[in-house]
């Protein structure tokens, strides 16, 4: 049996979290001491020293405390994933499901999901993160999620996917671009006009590496990490852009018209948006059944 429980690996991790006992204890409504006390109960019962208590100046995890926070944050979630599978026994799936998903996608592809999700499964609980696709399967592989939506570009193994849908990508430019009313574009036609980059990899590379395809190096005048700021950008004369994700509106939040032109000549690859997992994951029922609402939502959209 275990000499340490639950409770005291769930302290040590929201000190490690918070980087001070105090905002710790805040954060779980639990006194100072008390947290102190588990964290030292912890180390007495693993035989080794996790934190080092620098006065004024928060806590500093020892190269041990490293290794310990990552398998904590393992077993405290497989702990809540038991719990709630548990509770789904009797009913309804229960509990939270932890779910990532690249930057660009989000605005257009989760709010739909979510809100039939959760219509259909109302004691589930959405706990959604936008980022970067790195920084996401990082996230993945420390199990702080249980599925992530993403492109299929530059994706390491490791990874379970179900393809979603399928995107090309296409050019950007205002209304009253030379190109607006043509019916597609090559893009080395764009190569001495500026350029507006979502610098948010991989689009960012996948872009760079399309123009590359093209033969010629864009002239890149802005980078913006933000979908929406890159189509104002656009929609402002300020540049062109190249995207794979098309929004309901081909217009900018200032309400500025923008016209999206198929590549050609070369037509670049299309790209897949995929629902990714960790091939050695142990999903908890709420997360299996998130993911099997995804597969057939997207299987329902593509045969209409």
């Amino acid at each position: 049996m275990p000499t340490y429980t639950i409770r005291q690996l769930a302290a040590f991790v929201a000190v490690a979290e918070w980087g001070t006992i105090t905002a710790a204890a805040d954060a779980m409504h639990i006194s100072h001491s008390a947290l102190s006390s588990a964290i030292t109960d912890l180390e007495k019962a693993l035989a080794v020293k996790l934190l080092v208590r620098q006065r004024a100046r928060g806590v500093k995890l020892t190269p041990t405390g490293h290794a310990v926070l990552e398998r904590a944050k393992m077993l405290l979630h497989h702990a809540s994933e038991l719990e709630s599978d548990a509770r789904s026994e009797a009913g309804d799936v229960v509990g939270p499901v932890a779910v990532g998903c690249y930057l660009s996608l989000a605005p257009t592809l989760l709010p739909a999901l979510i809100a039939e999700f959760t219509r259909a499964h109302p004691r589930a609980d959405v706990d959604f993160r936008e980022d970067t696709q790195t920084r996401l399967r990082m996230l993945l592989d420390s199990h702080e999620l249980d599925v992530a939506f993403l492109y299929d570009l530059d994706l390491e193994p490791g990874l379970e996917t179900v393809t979603l849908d399928v995107r090309e990508p296409m050019v950007l430019v205002s209304a009253d671009h030379p190109f607006a009313g043509a019916s597609h574009v090559r893009l080395r036609d764009l190569a001495d006009e500026p350029m507006v980059l979502l610098d948010a990899p991989p689009s960012s590379g996948h872009a760079l590496r399309v123009c590359a395809e093209a033969g010629f190096t864009p002239s890149v005048a802005y980078r913006t990490q933000t979908f929406e700021t890159a189509r104002s950008f656009v929609g402002r004369g300020l540049g062109w852009t190249l995207l794979v994700q098309r929004p309901a509106v081909d217009v900018t939040y200032e309400g500025r018209t923008l016209v999206l032109l198929p590549v050609v000549d070369p037509a670049p690859e299309p790209v897949r948006v995929v629902l990714a997992w960790r091939k050695d994951a142990l999903p908890s029922r709420v997360a299996q059944t998130f993911t099997d609402f995804v597969v057939d939502v997207a299987r329902t959209v593509q045969a209409l």
